[in-house]
């Protein structure tokens, strides 16, 4: 037992090897290997049961991190998947595009000793990729069926781990979406470096054999009424997420050559699903600058440098501490080509004369505490420089964009536009219409996958918990 408590003192901390640069950037592979199975196990053994678990509390969906891991120890591969998925209904999407160094990883008791983090996030993947080829599926042979329905109005990250729940305790789902696949932004928005896209279609068919039916191409509003949807179902769990970019109100914004990030990432990921070439995205022998630096950000860096890009130059305005993404991907993004210019606040893209883009003049900043929390940056006066670039990138965040009839049914929403839940005495991500639940980027605004994750997953108790109370209700009325 006690060799196994110190094995991180004999072995190192060891993610498994990512796809040579040279390779990876003529394609749209995923980077990431994977373990074999005695590597995933011996890191797995890497782990010290600290008994006071902070992996597990920097969780945002709290996985019972230590307890699987010591499952995968002993090479019980499909109770491991199955302890995963009572907290996380989308590990192998976690295990990959959750910026673990800044939760579970980050907080390991390893992780403040030489020694390193486990290599928790890895891991995950390994489980659920490898149970799922072993044919994993989730046991309902005990659910009973309610005789309730629910509608969800979205297929992104939220909506599918909300039905996943519903489908647990016996209520019947039917997700609606504008896209033809599922996923939202899992599927146009994230690249497939990050995330291949046969990981989602597989999640889709263990949807599917639990029982949720999915409705696509199907635009709440336009193809279906949102009120008919309120006549015909229980409960609605809406997941529309935050597609609105922030615009920076840049002079010269409109030149061509400019791009706002997710229209760029999610017509790139449109042409590869139709496999089609790069016509509209010729970056070959072109200078691209991305302006902003958190992951989506990254994944404009990376999409470019597979476009052909001369160079790509990413301009931040704070220093490389302060940036929201996640390390890792940062790192990527160096390994690729990528050059980082901290302590720039851009102030205008530059026209050519003729209608396109040249450039964009940056001036440089400091960070300054006006008491508000973050530092806050500040423009340095008489230091504009220009930087050239044939192809600018904005990626300054997202909104969410409620659509209007949220408000024509009573859903009260905040002045930025979020979907506003869980007031009043209200369960949960309830929304002030009692029948209408939401949770998600609509609520927070643009977060991680994992938080939508949650929200999903809570969401799904407080529609459970809602319709198992008028079930009791009516029966005593009778």
């Amino acid at each position: 037992m006690s060799a196994k408590l110190f094995q991180f003192l004999d072995v190192p901390r060891q993610p498994p090897r990512t796809v040579p640069v040279a390779v990876r950037v003529l394609g749209y592979g995923e980077i990431g290997g994977d373990f074999a199975s005695p590597q995933a196990s011996t890191q797995a053994e890497r782990c010290i049961d600290c008994g006071n678990p902070y992996c597990e509390h920097a969780c945002p969906v709290h996985n019972y991190i230590p307890n699987w891991l010591k499952l995968v120890q002993q090479g019980r591969i499909m109770e491991a998947a199955t302890l995963m998925h009572e907290t996380n209904p989308l590990p192998e999407i976690c295990g990959r595009v959750c910026p673990q160094d800044r939760l579970c990883e980050g907080a390991c008791t390893l992780e403040q000793t030489d020694f390193g983090s486990v290599t928790i996030g890895s891991i995950e993947r390994w489980v659920t990729d490898e149970a799922l080829r072993q044919g994993w599926r989730p046991d309902l042979s005990n659910v009973k069926e309610t005789g309730h329905r629910v509608a969800v109005i979205g297929a992104g990250p939220a909506g599918l781990a909300c039905a996943d729940r519903l489908r647990r305790v016996g209520i019947a789902v039917d997700v609606y979406d504008r896209q033809r696949e599922i996923g939202g932004l899992l599927t146009f928005g994230i690249p497939p470096f990050k995330l291949d896209k046969g990981v989602v279609r597989t999640r889709r068919d263990v949807l599917e054999g639990m029982g949720v039916r999915f409705l696509l191409n199907k635009e709440v509003g336009r193809d279906v009424e949102f009120g008919a949807l309120l006549d015909e179902y229980d409960a609605i769990f809406i997941g529309t997420g935050a597609y609105t970019y922030v615009d920076a109100q840049l002079p010269g914004r409109e030149l061509r050559g400019v791009h706002d990030a997710l229209p760029f990432l999610i017509a790139n990921t449109e042409r590869l699903l139709r496999d089609e070439p790069a016509s509209t995205f010729d970056f070959r022998d072109k200078h691209v600058v991305v302006l902003g630096g958190g992951d989506t950000g990254m994944d404009c860096n990376r999409t470019a440098i597979r476009l052909g890009a001369k160079s790509v130059t990413c301009i931040y305005r704070r220093d490389e501490a302060s940036m929201p993404g996640s390390a890792r991907e940062v790192s990527y993004s160096r390994e690729e080509g990528v050059t980082f210019l901290f302590h720039r606040q851009p102030v205008a893209i530059l026209d050519n004369g003729h209608g396109h883009v040249r450039g964009v003049r940056v001036v440089e900043t400091h960070l300054v505490d006006d008491g508000n929390g973050r530092l806050k940056p500040q423009n340095v006066p008489g230091t504009e420089t220009e930087i050239v670039a044939d192809v600018i990138i904005q990626s300054f965040g997202f909104l969410p964009s409620p659509p209007d009839w949220l408000a024509a049914h009573g859903v009260e929403l905040s002045a930025a536009g979020k979907i506003v839940t869980s007031a009043n005495g209200k369960l949960p991500h309830q929304t002030s219409h009692p029948r209408i639940f939401a949770g998600g980027d609509n609520v927070r605004g643009a977060d991680l996958v994992v938080r939508a994750v949650y929200d999903g997953r809570e969401a799904a108790a407080s529609i459970a918990l809602t319709l198992a109370k008028e079930t009791a209700n009516s029966l005593v009325s009778r």
